[in-house]
């Protein structure tokens, strides 16, 4: 019997190592944003506190994503990797020592996230860039749909819901000691990806070159790279005006549509969160299952611009199942172009730049992320609800209409077929 597509990077084992620390890492990360903040609240601190510390980590990833990115094309991306788990790990232990000692403070807390946000400015380059060394390309699709499916699972449900077990049963101090026990495992597993089978090659003179070169000659190598590159251009503008428009209102006002229009209340909102983060998962692991669309591009855009109208209509929407249908919707068809949007990263973008592209579109998504937060409550205030969810939701589907024009996708993606002969996608690998 074939193996379902969905499982065959399980058959490489650094793709089973580096998987497993991953998951294991991502699910303390999801105990870690609930310890936080009942550490904060335990500290007597309150929502100036907590929202300090939330930033503080925010801050971190944003101010260091785009040297991260550098790094990822100029270290070694298993060194990479493991010094931030072991970082990672320095951090939390440091964080639960304090606490139990009845040390700790707000201020920690605060210190802790930043470097915390650090690391993952450097931990996802780095992972980007270093899924195509131990995959083929056809397996590629597969590995960012199971990805996908990971988070929203232990990031956004399971991490969470035992951190606040834990919180109840024990203290937020003990949570956070169970979250250094997490990257303590996720740091030991990734030692043991193979040194041999992921040494960075250091012979080609475009590696030779960057390893010599500066921060800015690095960066702009990068920035001019993406700006040459119609479909990867048009596809990053695309979601700078969609991340500008869409992340506000989903989550600053979707909680007074919960209250003014539903009649609901926080356990409502948590419902909703949940059914967008299973219509991620699911989106995420159908996508894996499924072989590389010959249209690509067309269908990550189509996915994306048509999963957001139905957010136009929720400003008027009465009907708690019609919201949850909504952002069901919006999470399936976003994780969908998302990891067909990962895999065309490390298929089509040269091996040397990908860390550097890979955090530049992280880059892009995080720094107008709380810009549009910023902004939902203020426009809120003077113009209605249901205005701002019908221009959010109807903006998506005409840039990605522009994009698709603009960069003349339908013949990029002929010109540059990915999708190859039965039972040869998975025996050619990248770069190693």
């Amino acid at each position: 019997m074939p193996t379902p597509k969905a499982l065959r990077p399980f058959a490489h084992r650094e793709y089973r190592v580096l998987t497993a620390a991953l998951a294991i890492s991502i699910f303390g990360s999801g105990m870690w944003a609930v310890a936080m903040v009942y550490e904060v609240i335990h500290l007597g601190g309150g929502p100036l506190e907590l929202s300090t510390v939330a930033a503080a980590g925010s801050v971190g990833l944003v101010a260091f994503v785009l040297a991260g990115g550098i790094a990822a094309d100029r270290v070694p991306q298993r060194r990479l990797i493991i010094a931030v788990e072991g970082t990672n790990l320095g951090v939390i232990a440091a964080v639960s020592g304090l606490a139990m000692a009845g040390l700790l403070q707000v201020w920690h807390l605060a210190l802790g996230a930043f470097v915390l946000g650090v690391g993952a400015a450097f931990f996802f380059p780095a992972y980007s860039a270093i899924l195509p060394r131990i995959l083929p390309p056809g397996d590629l699709l597969a590995a960012n749909g199971l990805e996908g499916t990971m988070r929203p699972v232990l990031q956004q449900a399971a991490g969470p819901a035992v951190a606040g077990i834990v919180v109840a049963a024990l203290s937020p101090s003990h949570a956070v000691t169970a979250v250094a026990v997490c990257h303590l495992a996720a740091f030991i597993v990734l030692n043991f990806l193979g040194r041999h089978a992921l040494a960075a090659p250091r012979t080609e003179e475009g590696t030779e070159a960057a390893s010599k070169s500066t921060f800015v000659q690095n960066l702009r190598e990068g920035v001019a790279y993406t700006v040459r590159t119609p479909w990867l251009l048009w596809t990053l503008l695309w979601a700078c005006i969609s991340v500008l428009f869409l992340i506000g209102p989903i989550e600053v006002l979707i909680p007074f549509v919960v209250r003014d229009q539903l009649g609901g209340d926080s356990r409502m909102f948590g419902f909703l969160l949940a059914v967008l983060g299973a219509g991620s998962a699911l989106g995420s692991l159908l996508t894996a299952s499924l072989p590389l669309p010959r249209r690509y591009l067309t269908v990550m855009m189509a996915a994306w611009g048509a999963g957001t109208l139905p957010l136009a209509a929720v400003g008027i929407m009465d009907s708690f199942w019609a919201v949850a249908a909504a952002l069901f919707v919006f999470g399936a068809t976003g994780s969908v172009g998302m990891v067909i949007w990962g895999t065309l990263l490390q298929r089509r973008v040269p091996p040397q730049l990908l860390g550097r592209v890979s955090s530049l579109d992280f880059f892009v998504s995080l720094a107008l992320m709380p810009v549009s937060m910023a902004l939902a409550g203020p426009a809120a205030e003077v113009l209605p609800i249901w205005l701002i969810f019908l221009v959010a939701g109807g903006v998506g589907p005409v840039m990605a209409i522009v994009a698709v024009a603009a960069a003349r996708m339908p013949d990029d993606e002929l010109a540059h077929p990915l999708v190859q002969a039965a039972g040869m996608e998975s025996t050619t690998a990248v770069g190693d």
